[in-house]
């Protein structure tokens, strides 16, 4: 079993629906970047999620899967740094999420908010399928699969990580109870050392007699800094700090990012769906024509009409993308009328290109290289195999499911 500390492990995917937009890269992809060089990263192109809805228009996928994959290395996440791949090249993702299914209640499944809410939303599609109902679990698997501490989500996506920590947690108490755990677990403390034992002991007395959860919390950090214990007993301290068995899957934590919500052209929230993106690769004039386009506030009827900078949407990028200058130039000339919104989206244009331009060119390397991303994902393919493996050793084994 390879050496795995799961708070210092990320696990994030994304589903291969096409060409990127600012959307992903303001809220997801500048985050990804960041971490890359503080974690150990797995980043995933979930493609059989993508079947989970969208199962009967299959024939763009492998085309997404390119689009997904060029976006994110022009944007800056390197497989010097981060470990990337696509679902389906590791089917260990498919036999863990099978196992799971077999110690999951239904009910579970059916209480995502999630399910309902695109069920209603993809009502003109058919979804009363195994696989949509299953696909949370598909995605416990996917953070399960590497024992990832961390999962970077939306507050949307909240519910999914609960679900997979929920999962994990029924999964150790079914199964990781290995024959002479305590015994076990208690020979471990003493290799804590004298006073290290004593300070775990002290906290683990603290949570399970008085509930004491800031114990908890320090005896966890306590254990991930011991350098003295193989990982085996590192995960029976785990689980004996809350009564438990053997900690075989960790239970992940959400990582909430701090990027404001992108707005689209519509002023809603960006998505290909609402048809309001402006696409990571789209030229400076597709830019400039869907700027040009984009509403502004309704009050503005005529050109000599004072406006509101609050309830306009190209408000909404210029805080993102304008400095402060430009910004105190809108909202003095918006709100006396002194320029127009044509003149108002100029600057914004412009500074969308100029930080979208280095992007565009690494992006137009990787699209006359298409071997090379191949390459890149295969091979981040097989490192996610290797760790995959090892976590499903330990699963197969608590399950009793080895032969020789």
């Amino acid at each position: 079993m390879s050496l795995v500390d799961p708070q210092r492990r990320i696990l994030s995917g994304m589903r291969p629906s096409g060409r990127l937009h600012l959307g992903h890269y303001q809220g997801v992809l500048k985050n990804w970047v960041r971490l890359q060089h503080e974690y150990e990263c797995f980043f995933c192109i979930v493609d059989w999620h993508a079947l989970t809805t969208d199962y009967d228009e299959v024939g763009q996928i492998a085309g997404h899967v390119m689009d997904v994959a060029v976006d994110w290395l022009a944007a800056g996440v390197s497989p010097s740094s981060a470990t990337l791949f696509v679902q389906s090249q590791v089917p260990e993702h498919a036999e863990l999420h099978l196992l799971l299914s077999m110690i999951t209640p239904l009910s579970w499944l059916e209480r995502v908010p999630s399910f309902k809410e695109q069920k209603e939303s993809l009502a003109h599609k058919d979804l009363d399928t195994f696989g949509f109902l299953g696909y949370p679990l598909l995605q416990a698997a996917d953070i399960l699969l590497y024992r990832a501490g961390w999962v970077p989500v939306g507050s949307d996506q909240l519910p999914h990580v609960e679900f997979a920590r929920d999962v994990a947690r029924r999964f150790n108490h079914l199964y990781g109870r290995e024959p002479g755990f305590e015994e076990k677990a208690e020979a471990a403390i003493l290799k804590l050392g004298r006073k290290g034992a004593k300070l775990y002991s002290s906290l683990r007395k603290s949570f399970q007699e008085q509930g004491d959860v800031e114990a908890l919390e320090t005896a966890r950090a306590f254990l991930r800094e011991q350098q003295s214990i193989t990982l085996g007993d590192r995960e029976r301290l785990f689980g004996y700090l809350e009564g438990a068995g053997k900690l075989i899957l960790p239970e992940p934590q959400a990582m909430l990012g701090s990027a404001p919500r992108m707005p689209g052209l519509d002023g809603g929230k960006m998505s290909k769906s609402n048809d309001n993106a402006i696409f990571l690769r789209d030229t400076p004039d597709e830019i400039g024509d869907k700027l040009r386009r984009m509403p502004t506030d309704p009050a503005r009827v005529h050109r000599n009409d004072p406006g509101e900078p609050q309830r306009c949407p190209v408000w909404q990028l210029h805080e993102q993308y304008s400095d402060e200058n430009t910004r105190d130039w809108v909202q003095q000339g918006c709100r006396s009328a002194g320029i127009g919104c044509l003149e108002c989206k100029a600057p914004l244009t412009e500074a969308i290109c100029q930080e979208l331009a280095p992007l565009q060119a690494r992006a137009a390397e990787y699209e006359a290289s298409p071997e090379l991303v191949r390459s890149i994902l295969a091979e981040g393919a097989e490192k996610a195999r290797d760790e995959a493996r090892d976590t499903l050793v330990e699963v197969r084994q608590a399950l009793g499911l080895v032969y020789r």
